[in-house]
């Protein structure tokens, strides 16, 4: 299965949802941080609490099948290449927090990826759920399945008044991290994009870019998700977080008519140069890469740009990335010059098509 993960370029979470003409929502995820009853939490670095939760984890194959009918296999972080680690974090299957921390490490993964379990990361379990498209219900039933199905074999930690016990803070309660995918080009570029994220701010939300906290928002690409974790209900936090993205949603859509109004042409103007670039450019580099691909696709939901299929944005926003680029280009071993020579071929050769 690890072989199949590394080298597909798309999750069946990131493949678009049809049930949106333009491409504003890319996928949601649903994230439960959970930590074993009577265990050392993971940062106290106990050798004997790390090695039960990695045994634990090794245990829940079965369980999990049960719980949804789908295969899952546990990937040990040991047994990979840190380039293949690096991959794994350019896919969101797993943080970079847990990149470099190896022993006792791993991943519970689900055959769609669709479920992704990081182990001993700072908590003894994240439970990941991800979904295409604006679709936060349907990966917070998921979680909840596959969540209730641990909890029946191994029990948490959790207090009466507090609710779950976590090793950070800010995530004891629910445990619940809530967060949905967006591309803003329209926003970004009519510069409407910072007074909206200090409003999502000053409502208790966090807005972080493409890799998560303290990642840039590379190719427009944006992570709302909910903070508050204590005193509020998990459907009260998907229902208040949903509302949010529909006003970002709506907010995007009038950015992008009001651009058409206030200026076609040079709209127009911007969106061919980007298509022209990558179209003919022998050397690209990562990050001109998704910005001229985020004018694309906003270019193609305009009808400016002919249509280049419904996942081919999200495709080349995977591939592009720079291990993940070497994993495609079957050389752990590229330059920083042949990376970029290597991109922008194929970024020309799925143009061509």
């Amino acid at each position: 299965m690890i072989d199949t993960i590394l080298d597909s370029p798309l999750s069946q979470w990131l493949r678009h949802d049809s049930k949106e003409s333009d491409h504003i929502v890319i996928s949601s995820r649903i994230r439960f941080a959970r930590n074993f009853d009577g265990l050392l939490f993971t940062n106290r670095n106990d050798q004997v609490s790390l090695e039960k939760v990695n045994a634990i984890s090794r245990g829940l194959l079965q369980p999990l099948k049960d719980a949804d009918g789908h295969q899952y296999s546990n990937i040990s972080l040991e047994q990979l290449s840190q380039y293949e680690r690096a991959v794994l974090v350019e896919k969101h299957l797993m943080s970079p927090a847990l990149e470099e921390k190896l022993p006792y490490r791993s991943l519970v993964v689900s055959d769609d990826a669709s479920i992704v379990i990081m182990v001993n990361e700072e908590d003894h379990l994240r439970i990941q759920s991800m979904a295409p498209g604006l679709s936060l219900q349907q990966a917070y039933d998921h979680a909840v399945q596959i969540d209730k199905a641990i909890e029946a074999k191994h029990p948490y930690a959790f207090d009466e008044r507090f609710g779950y016990l976590t090793a950070c803070p800010t995530n004891v309660g629910t445990g619940l991290r809530a967060s949905v995918m967006l591309h803003l080009p329209a926003l970004t570029m009519s510069g409407r994009i910072t007074r909206l994220v200090r409003s999502i701010v000053q409502l208790g939300y966090s807005v972080r870019g493409l890799y998560g906290e303290g990642s840039d928002a590379l190719g427009n690409i944006y992570q709302i998700s909910n903070q508050r974790t204590m005193g509020i209900s998990e459907e009260s936090t998907i229902e208040q977080l949903l509302k949010i993205v529909e006003g970002i949603i709506a907010e995007e859509r009038k950015s992008r008519q009001a651009l058409i109004h206030n200026d076609k042409e040079s709209l127009e103007d911007v969106l061919w140069r980007s298509y022209g670039v990558l179209q003919y450019a022998r050397r690209v580099s990562g990050k001109e890469a998704l910005t001229k691909l985020s004018d694309i696709q906003l270019g193609v939901d305009l009808g400016i740009l002919p249509d280049w299929g419904n996942d081919t944005f999200n495709e080349l926003v995977a591939i592009t990335r720079p291990n993940f680029l070497c994993k495609y280009a079957g050389s752990e071993e590229l330059s920083d010059l042949e990376r970029d020579s290597y991109r922008a071929k194929v970024i020309r050769q799925k143009l061509s098509q």
